[in-house]
């Protein structure tokens, strides 16, 4: 087959680039034959060896694998066709096989405090807390080095993403809305990589102290006119009523209204209280007039 594709390759005209590319084809898909036959050949010569030395072998080629964890297996390299061992106990070959465990318990991760800046320029101090888990052992070990510290940087750009498109304002107001924004961006970018983003969570805004102090001074006036407002209206409402009321009352009733009042002042206080008719202050009224 070898002297075949020789062949073909001495009388292919150099000039057909179809020619040259289905010669390069065979000759990477005998490669891999071959490479497929090698491996087959030492894995067989290594399973009648552990047969035979089974009694001994036994500890070296047994593993236990817990609930929470699986165990993602390479052979000569390549994945093996069952992919996922565990949990519970399973068997390898120690000098052919490689075996990395994954942990498929929910993790938390914190991102360490970082400066952001708003929509309408205003930095910020802000971390986050990243609760995911992964789902899938062999995208997770096959297409991430390192898959906690990409999950933090993912973590951290999300962030700031999502703060600079909002203003002061909107963050502060709408926290939740923040956190379910960065959870749905970070479970569409670690979906390819085996990660279920379960929860994100915003621990911790700082602002710049002058900006509090502007922001405790704003909030104090507010208050104040609000309590400024409250009172006038209370007045307003007194007011109304005791001018209905007068507007109800006759002489007589009046006049049994002031001796009340005149007994229900305190004695103790230095007051001085003259007792006038009304008939009295009516002759002065049209004396006056």
């Amino acid at each position: 087959m070898f002297r075949g594709n020789r062949v073909r390759a001495l009388h292919a005209d150099d000039s057909d680039p179809e020619s040259l590319e289905k010669i390069h084809e065979d000759g990477g898909r005998w490669r891999r034959g071959a490479l497929e036959v090698l491996e087959a050949v030492v894995t067989a010569l290594s399973l009648v060896y552990m047969v035979l030395l089974f009694p001994v072998m036994i500890w070296s080629c047994a593993r236990i694998i817990p609930e929470y964890e699986r165990a993602v297996v390479f052979r000569l390299g390549r994945l093996i066709k069952s992919k996922v061992k565990g949990p519970g106990l399973f068997w390898i070959i120690p000098w052919l096989d490689e075996v990395q465990k994954v942990d498929l318990r929910t993790v938390c991760l914190h991102t360490e405090p970082q400066q952001v800046l708003t929509a309408d320029s205003v930095p910020l101090q802000m971390d986050v807390l990243v609760f995911y888990r992964v789902v899938d052992p062999v995208l997770w070990v096959t297409r991430v080095q390192d898959g906690p510290r990409l999950t933090r940087l993912l973590a951290q750009t999300t962030l700031r993403a999502a703060v600079g498109s909002r203003s002061l304002s909107e963050l502060l107001a709408l926290r939740s809305s923040t956190a379910k924004t960065i959870e749905e961006a970070m479970a569409a970018a670690s979906r390819p990589w085996g990660v279920q983003v379960q929860r994100v969570e915003l621990r911790g805004v700082v602002l710049p102290v002058e900006l509090v102090r502007c922001m405790t001074r704003e909030a104090e006036a507010h208050r104040r006119a609000r309590a400024e407002l409250i009172c006038a209206q209370g007045e307003l409402g007194a007011s109304r009523a005791l001018k209905e009321a007068a507007s109800s009352l006759s002489p007589v009733a009046l006049q049994l209204r002031y001796l009340q009042s005149l007994s229900s002042a305190d004695s103790s206080a230095s007051v001085v209280v003259v007792a006038v008719t009304i008939e009295l202050l009516e002759k002065l009224a049209s004396c006056i007039t």
